[in-house]
């Protein structure tokens, strides 16, 4: 690239108020590399080292013209990442691209980033890399589709990439970050979270380097990470199901909105009464039975195993949106006192282990029964309800 070229895209970067975030941990060997080769692309450079103990903060002497934050001792590539987004956001930056200090991305995909938030403003980019590159390690296919899984069902967003560390965030959309994990699975949570606020998150398409075996440094432990964003992705998985999905939706819920439903998925749907009502039953009882965080993934899966009508059974699924938890609880706990013989009584005085297996106990018998016979209830109703109100008895 010419010295010309490098002009420009310097003046791009500021004139669209962007900062390039490099967060370090004991990469001496390719860190002042991936410097120079940033800085013909930024004039604006943040690099926060997390507590490395090579040589890297000797490197970092050199560079009176960039932003150098130091973590005294290691914290996690998260915690470097929140540190750097956190001081770019308040020193006034609208857009970070983040950057690894490793040497896998290429400083001159940055042009194709500011390309893209030009023309969609304030969407948080992912830089997507292909996945069947040479010496591409095994392990991070494999953690890439078992991320790209959990964040579709988290937010019903399909994308190619969602590891990658090469992004650009849109710092004043996505407000503080203090509530972010401070390890690898940062980088899941924050385009999780952005997600839910309504941010665009899309993929750009990257280049990517991964060196020989012998000549890798990785930090990334796949056990104990794994473990962490596994843990993690349960947490989202609920947050989804019992509280975003419910919230979008009734965020949905005008006149019109419900009129073209019906229409579309009711009145005029090529289904028969018969199916639309099984599909009503399976979503009810998925609905009720104790089965959280996964109650709408094995809906969808049964409703395409069984051909009923997906749309309609997560729809009745969603029986068990917050206000009506309460009364689900007890009516599958209710339930388990009368098929077992037990009073209707909770004693909160007592906690001790055994009163609290007792009304598990209860509570775990009466919710499949309780779900069947809620499923059942509904079935009858809808039943009636297509008889009379469907103009039309298609045929399955």
């Amino acid at each position: 690239m010419t010295d010309k070229e490098a002009e420009y895209w310097q003046a791009q970067t500021t004139q669209l108020n962007i900062v390039i975030v490099i967060p370090t941990y004991n990469n001496a060997a390719t860190l002042e590399t991936v410097i120079y080769k940033v800085s013909r692309y930024a004039n604006n450079i943040v690099v926060v080292n997390d507590g490395s103990t090579d040589d890297t903060k000797q490197i970092l002497t050199a560079y009176s013209t960039i932003k150098v934050i130091t973590h005294p001792t290691n914290k996690g590539k998260g915690a470097a990442l929140k540190t750097g987004l956190t001081y770019a956001r308040e020193e006034g930056y609208r857009y970070a691209i983040t950057i690894d200090s490793d040497g896998q991305h290429f400083a001159s995909d940055i042009p194709l980033f500011i390309q893209e938030i030009e023309k969609e403003p304030d969407s948080l980019l992912i830089g997507a890399r292909n996945l069947e590159a040479n010496n591409m390690p095994g392990k991070n296919t494999f953690a890439n589709k078992f991320s790209n899984f959990w964040y579709r069902l988290e937010t019903g967003i399909k994308l190619q990439d969602t590891q990658s560390g090469y992004r650009l965030y849109p710092l004043q959309k996505m407000g503080s970050m203090k509530r972010y994990t401070a390890r690898y699975e940062f980088e899941l949570e924050a385009i999780v979270l952005a997600a839910w606020r309504g941010i665009n998150v899309k993929n750009i398409l990257i280049n990517v380097y991964y060196p020989p075996e012998g000549e890798r440094i990785s930090h990334f432990r796949p056990f104990r990470d794994f473990t962490r964003i596994s843990i993690l992705n349960t947490i989202l998985v609920l947050v989804a199901f019992l509280w975003i999905w419910p919230r979008n939706f009734f965020r949905k819920l005008t006149w019109k909105n419900i009129k073209n439903f019906f229409h579309k998925h009711i009145t005029h749907s090529p289904d028969s009464n018969t199916r639309l009502t099984l599909s009503i039953m399976l979503g009810v009882f998925m609905g009720i039975v104790p089965l959280w965080g996964y109650q709408m993934l094995i809906t969808l899966f049964l409703s395409r195993i069984f051909k009923l009508n997906t749309v309609i059974a997560i729809l009745a699924a969603n029986i068990s949106i917050p206000p009506m938890i309460p009364l689900l609880l007890y009516g599958s706990y209710a339930t388990g006192c009368l098929v077992l013989g037990r009073p209707i009584a909770i004693d909160f005085g007592d906690v001790s282990l055994e009163n609290i297996k007792t009304v598990l106990e209860q509570y775990l018998v009466g919710s499949f029964l309780f779900a069947a016979l809620s499923s059942i209830v509904a079935g009858l109703i809808s039943w009636c309800a297509f008889s009379i109100f469907r103009r039309k008895n298609f045929a399955s």
